[in-house]
C-alpha cells in the first residue's frame, strides 16, 4: 500500500518545447498502450495530496487527465524552474497546509512508486532543504523536493538575476541526494526523442503495472 503525503503537492512539468520530437506535447505520446502522462500520474499522484499539471498554451489540451493545470508566470519559457516556481505559489495559495512540493518530467513514465517517500526520509536524515533524484551515476534535477516557503527566493534567482539552470539555484541549499537503482529499469528514464519512445516500448514490457 502506498502512503499518500498529503504535507505534499506533486506537479508534472510539463511545460517545455519538444523540438527534438518536432513540437507537441511529449506527455501526450504513447507507451505500452498509454500516454506518457497517465503513466506519470499512476506513478505518482498515489503519493501526494495533490496533483498538478504545469503547461504553457491552451490548457484545454491537458482537460483528460482532470489535473489544475497552471502555467508559468515568468515569460518566455525559461525552463523547468518557472514551472516549479509556479507550482510553488499554487502551493501557497490553495495548499496553506502544504509545505513542500515534488516535481518531476512529463515524460518519465516508469518514475518509482517510493519518490515522494524516500525524497522525505533523505532530507529529514540529511537536514537538507531540498532533495535530488539521481540514478546510473547522473542527478535528475527537475526531478526534485522543494520548499514552498523557499518560493520568493526562487523568484528573486530568476526575475531579478535570471538564473536559469536548476543546479545553480539548488547549490545555495543544503540538498539531499537520493539514488534509485537502474535495474531492470532506470525509473527516471525519459523520452527526448521518436527513438526514445521505440525503447520505452520495449522497456514497459519489463515494469508492468
Amino acid at each position: 500500500m502506498i502512503d499518500r503525503d498529503r504535507s505534499t503537492v506533486g506537479v508534472i512539468l510539463a511545460g517545455g518545447l519538444a523540438r527534438r520530437m518536432g513540437g507537441g506535447d511529449k506527455p501526450m505520446h504513447t507507451i505500452g498502450g498509454c500516454t506518457i502522462l497517465d503513466h506519470v500520474i499512476s506513478r505518482l499522484a498515489p503519493q501526494c495530496g495533490v496533483l498538478l499539471l504545469n503547461a504553457n498554451g491552451d490548457p484545454s489540451r491537458f482537460s483528460s487527465a482532470g489535473l489544475p493545470v497552471v502555467a508559468d508566470s515568468v515569460p518566455d519559457y525559461p525552463g523547468p524552474l518557472a514551472g516549479i516556481l509556479s507550482s510553488l505559489d499554487w502551493a501557497a495559495d490553495n495548499r496553506p497546509d502544504a509545505e513542500w512540493v515534488v516535481s518531476t518530467a512529463g515524460d518519465c513514465p516508469f518514475l518509482p512508486r517510493d519518490l515522494v517517500r524516500r525524497f522525505h526520509a533523505a532530507r529529514i536524515t540529511e537536514d537538507a532543504q531540498l532533495a535530488v533524484a539521481a540514478s546510473g551515476g547522473r542527478t535528475h534535477p527537475v526531478v526534485g523536493l522543494w520548499r514552498v516557503d523557499l518560493r520568493e527566493d526562487l523568484r528573486h534567482a530568476m526575475v531579478t538575476e535570471e538564473l536559469r539552470k536548476i543546479d545553480r539555484w539548488t547549490a545555495r541549499y543544503q540538498i539531499a541526494t537520493v539514488a534509485w537503482p537502474t535495474e531492470p529499469v532506470d525509473p527516471f528514464f525519459n523520452a527526448n526523442t521518436i527513438e526514445d519512445l521505440a525503447q520505452g516500448e520495449q522497456l514497459a514490457g519489463l515494469v508492468g503495472d
